[in-house]
């Protein structure tokens, strides 16, 4: 949950216009037992929703545990403000607020009475403070009506929303959600999406997921983490712009996708019926009856991994 207070090429957030609130310059770990999680990561994170895409296994939640003081990288340098937070990461952690990709929560114990005890931990006093902020907290994530709930009998939605809440305790400056909509039916997941949407209005949120949707809804900006790496950086509007001209597709019998495959780059396929919409990357018009379209997410992400993949980032 939060961490508890103890006594290439692609434009960057600054070249932007937007003054970074988090910098990140050339992290890097690797486990004890050789496994390189990150190779030399560059980021600049403004205030806003800020994206951060990836596979499974792309280093994203190990960089995320590192920029939440959670555990210390083999090299690099992460400043929050300016403020060096490997070397003093209370630096960070009074403004932090974290939700991972799972937590867990004491059994029998209600959301309202579970918050105040993280809010005491996190220093938010006096008790009639904590009790004003708690309830608001409660009434922005549409958990108020089942504050006196255990949080353990809480379904999969409403725990997130639980986790959005002991995150936002103490007015944080920079909020970290780890695969937040995961597992969400659709109903939870745009309830969730309106407060991470809400959130990021004011303060610098980091939503690390592989769900290129939440990123597309949620994000002026983005990254994308591949191999321990980023292999693109900047606005979703500047991204797209890098396949201007090189997207086309084509709706093909199921039975030739494969002979597509083997004969062009092709990005994405999307079957419906008999059928499938094949995106494809291209300088020239590939011809064969396709036509050009603009790029969107996906396509950029689907063709930057790749082409890290075979550099062998």
């Amino acid at each position: 949950m939060h961490a508890a207070p103890e006594p290439g090429g692609l434009p960057t957030a600054s070249a932007a216009g937007l003054q970074p609130r988090l910098q990140i310059r050339n992290l890097q770990h690797t486990y004890s037992n050789g496994v390189r999680a990150l190779a030399g990561v560059d980021l600049d994170v403004p205030r806003g929703m800020y994206g951060l895409l990836g596979p499974n296994g792309a280093g994203k939640s190990t960089l995320m545990r590192i920029v939440a003081t959670l555990q210390q990288p083999s090299a690099g340098s992460i400043t929050f403000d300016g403020a060096d937070i490997l070397a003093d990461p209370f630096a960070i952690r009074r403004v932090l607020g974290y939700l991972p990709q799972e937590f867990g929560v004491y059994p029998r114990i209600s959301a309202e009475d579970l918050l105040d005890h993280l809010a005491v931990l996190k220093g938010v006093g006096p008790a009639k403070v904590r009790r004003e902020q708690i309830d608001a907290l409660l009434e922005q994530t549409n958990l108020y009506d089942a504050r006196k709930r255990a949080v353990s009998t809480y379904s999969g939605g409403m725990r997130q929303r639980f986790g959005i809440a002991q995150a936002l305790l103490g007015n944080p400056q920079i909020i970290i959600v780890d695969e937040p909509t995961a597992g969400l039916d659709p109903t939870e997941r745009h309830r969730f999406h309106e407060v991470l949407s809400e959130i990021g209005a004011t303060v610098a949120v980091i939503l690390s997921t592989h769900l290129l949707d939440d990123v597309s809804r949620l994000c002026g900006r983005a990254a994308i983490l591949f191999g321990g790496r980023i292999v693109a950086d900047g606005e979703l509007s500047s991204l797209v712009a890098t396949l201007h001209g090189r997207v086309w597709r084509k709706s093909v019998p199921r039975a030739e996708v494969e002979a597509y495959r083997r004969g062009f780059n092709v990005l994405s396929s999307r079957y419906a019926d008999t059928h499938a919409m094949l995106h494809v990357l291209s300088n020239d018009d590939p011809g064969a009856g396709f036509e050009h379209v603009s790029g969107e997410l996906q396509d950029v992400y689907f063709a930057m991994t790749a082409d890290a993949d075979k550099a062998g980032a």
